[in-house]
């Protein structure tokens, strides 16, 4: 495997580039639908790791030397299933995934040795488009190991390990996950999911650790230490740990009827006290990036929910990492599709995941920065608690 000193220092531009928002609630576009939403009653949390001026200063240096397009290229997700290459030299994208069905050559059986060539590709293809040298970041679902590879370990579902109430292994899962996912050259484990599962009916209990909060507090915490190691130790984010991404914010373990992608339709006490444990603790231990859920709370659609998404998590928990869209999530809301939405940027997404259709989403996005839809209020520096960063 190459060495790749500065590959992960895109998650700092990422960071710079995916802004946040001033931290007071918006009101809903439709008032019929908003939510009361009262972030003073959240618990206040701090970033893991503190501001390092120095690092700041570097990322302002560098964004004065984006165009808006290379910006706006940092805040698009596309996935390797429609991706080339070649295709960064005209869409300087900031990341890439690879879905459950997408492998190298559409080959399942690909080897590992296959995965780690393709993420070299793509690494070259970045650093060779962008004007300051960026790399590009690739994430994917390593939710109970890393699972899309043949040869890989793989571990029990969440459910199961909910089961052996044991923190330790559930780090210690997390710290060989994050080696096996670095040896094929990628550097973003979408996990762990952190939902608090409260309906057997919900088709996807089997990724929840439990229904009790408190374990699910204490599992998030050790599966992002193992993922990415300790904040404020050597090991943090080094060459054997991966970015984590708690999901899916929130409460879509608490859904009624237990519907996928359905409404949850709890009171706030219930969100904060049992919904909102695993992101808690997640932030906490260092998470420095978050899945955003296609569930709604109490008729608001969470891909827009700007109250939650900015004020309570960014504002109140202190989250200052990456707020990443699920896979074509921001089409749900009202007035978007998959390749124009504004409003899911508005209320405080960072990144949208836009599988297949970002060649437009990046062309639309362009215009609206240019014209004002996409508000220069989301333009802000924010600053990256990343080590990558240097």
């Amino acid at each position: 495997m190459r060495r790749r000193p500065v590959r992960l220092a895109a998650y700092c531009a990422a960071c710079a580039l995916a802004v946040c928002a001033d931290g007071a609630p918006a009101a809903d576009k439709d008032p019929k639908k908003a939510s009361p939403v009262h972030p003073q009653r959240w618990p206040k949390l701090h970033p893991a790791l503190a501001p390092d001026p120095q690092l700041e200063a570097r990322v302002e240096l560098l964004l004065s030397r984006l165009t808006s397009a290379q910006k706006v290229g940092q805040l698009i997700q596309a996935d390797i299933g429609s991706i080339t290459p070649d295709d960064l030299r005209h869409y300087p994208l900031g990341s890439i995934l690879n879905g459950g069905n997408s492998s190298p050559r559409d080959d399942k059986l690909a080897a590992p040795s296959e995965w780690l060539a393709l993420a070299d590709r793509f690494y070259d293809a970045a650093m060779a488009a962008s004007p300051v040298g960026l790399p590009l970041l690739w994430g994917t679902d390593a939710v109970h190991g890393h699972n899309n590879i043949p040869g890989a370990t793989i571990f029990p579902h969440n459910i199961g390990l909910g089961a052996a109430r044991d923190p330790e292994l559930i780090q210690r899962i997390g710290e060989i996950t994050a080696l096996e996912v670095r040896v094929t050259g990628l550097d973003w484990a979408f996990s762990p999911t952190v939902a608090v599962a409260r309906d057997a009916r919900w088709g996807r209990t089997y990724e929840s650790y439990a229904e009790d909060p408190g374990l699910v507090r204490e599992y998030a915490a050790a599966m992002v230490e193992g993922l990415q190691g300790a904040p404020g130790t050597p090991q943090f984010l080094g060459a054997a740990h991966v970015l984590a991404t708690p999901k899916h914010f929130l409460g879509d373990g608490g859904t009624e009827g237990g519907r996928n992608e359905g409404d949850n339709t709890g009171s706030e006490s219930e969100l904060r006290n049992v919904d909102a444990a695993g992101y808690e603790a997640a932030i906490t231990a260092g998470a420095q990036t978050v899945m955003v859920s296609y569930s709604s709370w109490q008729g608001v659609t969470m891909h827009g929910n700007r109250a939650l998404l900015t004020a309570v998590l960014k504002g109140r928990l202190g989250f200052d990492g990456l707020l990443l869209g699920d896979w074509n999530g921001h089409a749900q809301l009202p007035g978007c599709t998959a390749v124009r939405c504004a409003a899911a940027v508005d209320a405080g997404v960072d990144v949208l995941m836009a599988p297949d259709g970002w060649r437009e989403l990046d062309d639309n996005m362009i215009v609206q920065v240019r014209s004002g839809e996409i508000p220069a209020a989301r333009s802000r520096v924010r600053r990256c608690a990343s080590p990558w960063c240097s």
